[in-house]
């Protein structure tokens, strides 16, 4: 019959590590049947108690090392139990710091040149050590979990302010200048920049940009929730305004999980107005096109790699793609339903506010189809509007009236339509919308007018014909809607400018220098790539008495 016995010492803080490491060390103990060793937080004990591992007396704060063997005889345990010091002690002799500061002020000192703060601590307490390399002006890998949403963006933006980075809670991959942080996997150096609010996704595409011959410059990564509406991707914002200005990246690579829809437009608007071309792959997200001006959407990871390498090896010179913005509004006037429905899918990746009587999502439902507000696209097909009328491919009535309201709104720049020529089209379209377009361009020049013509050489109405005369009232005019989109996607995306305090660009590309406080295994895999840093005998504050160490928090202030 086995024996169980355990010990709790009281405020003992040690990493999960170093906890695993002791239990394996138990279990291999002769006579050791199992091993628990844990912090004693009611989510241990419950898994304790799930493996019949939870003596029925124990008593133990969240805060207390608790650690139960059973064994085969009741010597045979209490054997293992008084081996657990010497196990420790033998762990803590493998590292090569002989001095453990126990601050994080104590070891800027020691290592004043460093630049980075690795957090690995139990969440409870990682948003105030994250607060205190703040104000050190640290930048921070926040590797830490269960850090609440309301701590993740006050500390994003108290580093905002101070041109500081917080990559996470919860991050757990990144690559600065060469050195891989937390789970990285170890990759050449090249032109090729990551930002990425997942980790295991950071991993893919640097592994497999590496696979292929190519390298990373840098991979950021942000955290998993940095793209929620209620963070606004403060940390991916100033990633890609890292990598936009440096000379080393040539293509940025951009991952996440599904983005709320309104950063999701904020971002690539950002990435659109550099001048570096940026692939995309949002997990989940439906591509608006192959191709967006510099923007490139992928569809998996293993495709955003390949299209990385791929532009990263054909860089043509003087890339700069970006044409003068257009800040007034477009209108689109459509007579086929899906040519609508695409056309949003398009727009909706750069243009905001973006509305239709035929939205993707409910917040681009248009209040009322007879009036548009912001960027509109209008299905005239849809049944709203043919009680009582014929198609608009058959009637240009419809769309003319919509033509003169639009170009009386003086937010108005830019009108787009579609003409879809075929059996039982109208016969002849240009004759009837180029003369009203042309009296509207007449009373304002700057208003401009976009025409995606649909049809074949064969059709009865001539496209060659259509097209010109179309052309001759002052319209632009495009066989494919893709080419449209493109093209209107760069014109009118936001023009965006980064209004916070940059972060410098030189900490990005020094080497690398870091204080770690948490797990030991990130201090010695930055010690193993030849990266200066210091680890700090991290503990609880007040010995994980929270109400005290609350109090001591008090005073300080």
């Amino acid at each position: 019959m086995t024996v169980t016995k355990y010990d709790v010492r009281r405020g003992a803080y040690y990493d999960s590590v170093m906890l695993m490491q002791l239990q394996r060390g138990l279990i291999n103990l002769p006579g050791v049947v199992d091993a628990g060793v844990v912090m004693a937080t009611p989510a241990n004990r419950e898994l304790l108690a799930a493996n019949n591992l939870l003596p029925d007396a124990i008593t133990a704060n969240p805060d207390d090392l608790l650690i139960v063997v059973r064994a085969e005889n009741d010597s045979l345990a209490s054997e293992a139990i008084e081996q657990v010091d010497s196990l420790l002690a033998k762990k803590r002799s493998s590292t090569s710091q002989d001095f453990r500061p126990r601050s994080l002020s104590a070891a800027v000192k020691q290592l004043p040149e460093s630049n980075w703060v690795l957090i690995s601590v139990p969440g409870r307490y990682a948003a105030g050590v994250a607060r205190e390399a703040l104000h050190l002006d640290k930048h921070v890998f926040l590797y830490s979990d269960n850090v609440s949403l309301e701590d993740e963006i006050s500390l994003k933006k108290a580093a905002r302010e101070k041109g500081l980075l917080v990559m996470g809670p919860d991050c757990g991959t990144a690559i600065i200048n060469g050195v891989g942080l937390g789970f990285a996997n170890r990759v050449r150096r090249g032109p090729i920049g990551l930002v990425g609010a997942s980790g295991t996704g950071l991993q893919a595409v640097a592994a497999h940009i590496h696979n292929l011959g190519g390298g990373v410059s840098h991979a950021i990564g942000t955290g998993g929730r940095d793209l929620k509406s209620e963070v606004g991707a403060i940390t991916a914002h100033q990633a890609l305004d890292l990598l936009a200005r440096d000379l080393e990246t040539k293509v940025i690579v951009l991952i996440s999980k599904p983005p709320s829809s309104e950063v999701a437009t904020q971002l690539l608007a950002a990435a659109q107005s550099m001048e570096k071309p940026v692939v995309i792959d949002f997990i989940g997200y439906p591509p608006p096109a192959h191709k967006l001006g510099n923007l490139h959407f992928a569809i998996s990871l293993n495709e955003a790699a390949e299209m990385a390498v791929n532009l990263s090896q054909n860089m043509e010179e003087g890339f700069s793609i970006r044409k003068q913005p257009n800040h007034g509004y477009l209108r689109g006037l459509f007579s086929g339903g899906t040519l609508a429905y695409e056309t949003m899918l398009g727009f909706q990746a750069t243009l905001s506010p973006l509305y239709s009587n035929a939205p993707i999502t409910d917040h681009q439902l248009l209040k009322d189809p007879l009036h548009s507000e912001g960027h509109t696209i209008i299905d005239l097909g849809d049944e709203f509007f043919m009680v009582g009328r014929l198609h608009p491919m058959i009637d240009n009535d419809l769309r003319i009236r919509r033509m003169k309201q639009e170009a009386a709104d003086h937010e108005v720049s830019l009108i787009l339509f579609d003409v879809v020529l075929g059996e039982g089209s109208h016969p002849n379209p240009a004759s009837e919308l180029a003369p009203v377009i042309a009296e509207l361009k007449a009373k304002r020049p700057e208003l401009e007018f976009v025409a995606i013509v649909i049809g074949t050489q064969d059709d009865f109405q001539n496209i060659d014909s259509q097209i010109s005369q179309l052309v001759s009232a002052g319209v632009v005019v495009y066989r494919t809607l893709a080419n449209a989109i493109n093209l209107l996607s760069m014109v009118f995306g936001q023009a965006v400018t980064n209004q916070y305090r940059s972060v410098n660009l030189e900490q990005l590309t020094q080497p690398f220098a870091a204080i770690n406080v948490g797990l030991e295994s990130f201090y010695e895999s930055l010690k193993s790539q030849g990266a200066q840093v210091v680890h700090v005998d991290w503990r609880p504050p007040a010995g994980g008495n929270e109400k005290l160490a609350s109090l001591l928090a008090r005073m300080k202030k």
